[in-house]
């Protein structure tokens, strides 16, 4: 048997054996296309069309204004956030629905920098200091310097790993992501809570990265506050609004530095002078973008009695044979795992670093994947990232994603 015959044969016994493979017909995937790109943009839940087509003809084309009550498009922030919660190990009422992750990552930063301080006994030094990790994704790092500015505070780089050890007596602050988005190396940011709150600072995790891929124990595990996306495994689609956590001690402290009308106590009342509402709706702003609130609403139910742990041990799984596979088809000596082989440090994504000369070529290594119907996506300098989403994707996806990646790269190297 051939090596290509002995990796298909492989992947038939896997998927024959995969107890979450029904959930893959919940998709609209193209035939013939291996999506591996989950980790940017989530695949389309096949419900999401028709819900969405009866929002714009029925809830808004003839319901009109009317929808606002008798459709409640008013609490579809704090009703998504509880379809969103289960996948937080978040209870209900801490999870609300809106904006963007950037804006999100604002509130929760100023909001803990205020806390912490509050916290502070009077004589004790100032807490000055936001931590961020230092490989975070750059618009998280762009917010927290802009919070900085704002509370009067310094932001300091360190290490994701580091980040317990390196609070201290000023440490206001820690932004931390639960995943690498570039090499999809996970974090342990229970570690780096128990740290920062030993040093009286507060907490943010990120979980753009790992919501709806791996087990997330928000509440078990003390965070503060959380913000993510709910266009990458939570397949929200373009442009979905993400969510904010506010743990539900400190609801009634958070103090947002974006208090908007939907957030006040009686927000009909239109008054002048602001007051917060109860719960986790502080977190809102605006007017609620009901379209793709209601297309990710809809698009959550494919989570309908999905057990985590079987996502997690799938996803592991899959991230395996991918990069067993990959020795097998590619060329050695052409691409370097930037994911970690531990199983304890591995989130959902294989990131592969493209070495010596191909490395300038990796981003036509990626065009040619996707020649070969096998989607997914570049980094700069040189990095080929491949999302693995265990709703939909396939060890037989997986199998073939390798396979033709040992062709891209041949032909790229033939084209020199």
């Amino acid at each position: 048997m051939s090596e290509p015959e002995a990796g298909q044969l492989e992947a038939a016994v896997l998927d024959a054996a995969d107890e979450l493979a029904a959930c893959r017909k919940l998709f609209a995937l193209e035939e013939g296309t291996v999506y591996l790109d989950g980790n940017s943009l989530g695949a389309l839940p096949r419900s999401v069309p028709d819900r969405l087509a009866d929002v714009v003809e029925r809830e808004w084309g003839r319901l009109l204004i009317r929808s606002w009550s008798e459709s409640d498009w008013w609490n579809a922030p704090e009703r998504t956030g509880d379809r969103i919660a289960p996948l937080l190990g978040a209870a209900p009422g801490q999870v609300v629905v809106g904006d963007s992750t950037s804006v999100n990552v604002f509130k929760s930063l100023v909001a803990a920098v205020r806390v912490a301080r509050e916290d502070t006994p009077a004589g004790q030094p100032a807490r000055t200091e936001i931590l961020v990790d230092a490989a975070t994704f750059p618009t998280d790092g762009y917010i927290a310097e802009s919070a900085a500015r704002m509370t009067g505070s310094q932001v300091r780089a360190v290490p994701a790993a580091q980040m317990a050890e390196a609070a201290g007596p000023a440490t206001a602050a820690a932004l931390v992501n639960h995943v690498d988005y570039r090499t999809g190396e996970l974090h342990d940011p229970a570690a780096a809570t128990v740290g920062v709150h030993r040093a009286g600072g507060r907490i943010v995790w990120d979980v753009c990265h790992s919501v709806g891929a791996l087990p997330v124990e928000l509440d078990a595990q003390g965070a503060d506050f959380a913000v993510g996306c709910t266009y990458k495994y939570l397949n929200g689609g373009p442009g979905a609004p993400a969510f904010l956590y506010v743990r539900r001690e400190l609801q009634p402290r958070f103090d947002s530095p974006l208090p908007g009308w939907t957030s006040h106590r009686d927000p009909f009342a239109m008054a002048s002078g602001y007051e917060p509402a109860e719960g986790a709706s502080r977190g809102r702003v605006g007017t609620p973008d009901i379209l793709s609130m209601l297309a990710l609403e809809e698009a959550l139910r494919v989570w309908e009695g999905v057990d985590m742990a079987a996502v997690r041990a799938k996803s592991l799984a899959l991230t395996d044979f991918f990069l067993t596979r990959v020795r097998a088809h590619v060329p050695e000596g052409r691409v370097t795992s930037l994911t970690p082989e531990s199983h304890e440090l591995r989130g959902s994504q294989v990131s592969l670093l493209c070495e010596g000369e191909l490395r300038a070529d990796a981003e036509r290594v990626m065009a040619a994947l996707h020649e070969r119907g096998v989607l997914g996506d570049f980094r700069r300098p040189g990095v080929l990232r491949f999302g693995f989403t265990p709703l939909y994707t396939s060890f037989g996806d997986a199998e073939r994603a390798a396979a033709a990646l040992g062709e891209a790269v041949r032909a790229v190297e033939g084209e020199r």
